[in-house]
C-alpha cells in the first residue's frame, strides 16, 4: 500500500511538471513567435536587433511582474467565499494600478528604445503590438 501511495505520488509530480513545462514551453514559443513578428514588421536591422529585443525582453518582464501581483490578488479573491467589500477594494485597485505601472513602464522603454531604433521604426512597433495582438484574437477565433 505505501508502494503504491509513493508510486502515485510520483506520477502526479511527473505529470504536474510536464504540464508546468508545457506552460513553460509555450508562453516561450509564443514569447518568440511576437518578437520575430515585431523584429519583421519594423525592419530591424541585424546591428539593431540584438539590443532591442534584449530592451523588450526586459520590458515585457517587468509588465508581466506589475501584472502578476494583481492578478494573484484578484484570484485571491475569486477564491474567497465570502470576500469583503474592502477586499474587492484592493484586488480592483490593484488592477487599476497595474495597468498604470504598465504605462510607466511602456513610457521608460519607449525612450530606451529611442536610443536603439529610428523614429519611423518606434512608429511602426506601437503599430507591430496592436497589429500583432488582432492576428492572435483572429486566429483564436
Amino acid at each position: 500500500m505505501k508502494r503504491f501511495i509513493l508510486i502515485s505520488a510520483l506520477v502526479i509530480f511527473a505529470a504536474g511538471s510536464m504540464l508546468a513545462g508545457k506552460r513553460g514551453d509555450m508562453r516561450t514559443k509564443m514569447r518568440e513567435y511576437r518578437h520575430d513578428f515585431i523584429v519583421e514588421k519594423i525592419n530591424v536591422s541585424a546591428s539593431q536587433k540584438q539590443e532591442f529585443l534584449s530592451l523588450y525582453e526586459s520590458m515585457e518582464d517587468e509588465i508581466y511582474n506589475a501584472n502578476k501581483t494583481a492578478r494573484e490578488l484578484a484570484k485571491k479573491v475569486e477564491d474567497m467565499t465570502t470576500p469583503a467589500e474592502a477586499d474587492y477594494q484592493r484586488a480592483a485597485e490593484a488592477l487599476v494600478n497595474a495597468k498604470y505601472q504598465e504605462g510607466q513602464i511602456d513610457k521608460a522603454y519607449f525612450e530606451k528604445f529611442a536610443k536603439v531604433l529610428t523614429k519611423k521604426q518606434l512608429f511602426q512597433l506601437k503599430q507591430a503590438e496592436i497589429e500583432f495582438t488582432r492576428s492572435m484574437l483572429k486566429k483564436q477565433k
